[in-house]
């Protein structure tokens, strides 16, 4: 299987699911966008589409961010959607999805930074995947939107910051608003490059201090992702 990654900026890497791709022997591919790297002209030679995050958001246009081009992507991201690949989006890689779809992302209630609880909905205690998960479990978060939801989609968790974490597209094609993949040293580079994202951390509920950032187990919730990853990948069969 044939994974490629659009990355943002480069401390919003893709840890944990190129861990995976990795040992599962994929071959990988990157558009590392912050370095104008191009994206593919479409997605016939992609089996597995993953869109990071990024600080933009859907709607930050060149002239704010010359790297980042909305419409380019979601233009990928719909045809890979059409050829029938998989499809996974994680953070602003979410609500680029919902977009592409036709579903407005919006502002989330609070801004979560930190690791704390998911909860599954009831169709996500139904999932085809998250049925085999716990019905509240941790993971990590960096966020202040949330993706926009079609007439097709399905909520399988929440948190109690944000009622959209993981969204079901289709069967191939879901949306993380969270972070499955943090690790301890992508976790580090978020602190060190958006440091300021922090300054509300004790006034707002939650948003966690570095000290708190770093001192969670992240292997712990990679293993969640790799349960994921291995069930998901098997719809491409």
């Amino acid at each position: 299987m044939h994974v490629h990654f659009i990355i943002h900026e480069n401390f919003e890497a893709p840890g944990a699911i190129e861990s995976w791709a990795k040992a599962k022997g994929h071959s990988i591919s990157y558009s590392r966008v912050y370095q104008n790297e191009a994206l593919p002209q479409d997605a016939s030679m992609i089996d597995f589409l993953v869109i990071m995050g990024g600080p933009q958001s859907p709607d930050t246009t060149l002239e704010e961010c010359p790297h980042f081009n909305s419409a380019k992507e979601m233009a990928l991201i719909f045809d890979a959607i059409a050829r029938d690949k998989l499809v996974l989006g994680v953070c602003l890689g979410a609500q680029l999805i919902g977009e592409a779809l036709g579903a407005k992302f919006e502002h989330s209630p609070h801004r979560e930074i930190g690791v704390f609880p998911i909860h599954l909905t009831e169709q996500g205690k139904t999932d085809s995947i998250f049925s085999q998960f716990p019905e509240q479990f941790l993971v990590g978060h960096w966020h202040g939107d949330m993706p926009g939801l079609t007439k097709d989609s399905v909520v399988l968790a929440y948190s109690e910051g944000c009622p959209r974490q993981v969204v079901r597209y289709s069967k191939k094609v879901y949306g993380f608003q969270c972070h499955f993949e943090f690790t301890p040293s992508s976790v580090a580079g978020m602190i060190e490059s958006c440091s300021q994202d922090l300054n509300e951390a004790g006034k707002k509920p939650y948003i966690q201090n570095s000290d708190q950032l770093l001192a969670h187990r992240y292997d712990e919730i990679n293993q969640f992702l790799y349960q994921f990853l291995d069930e998901f990948s098997r719809q491409k069969l």
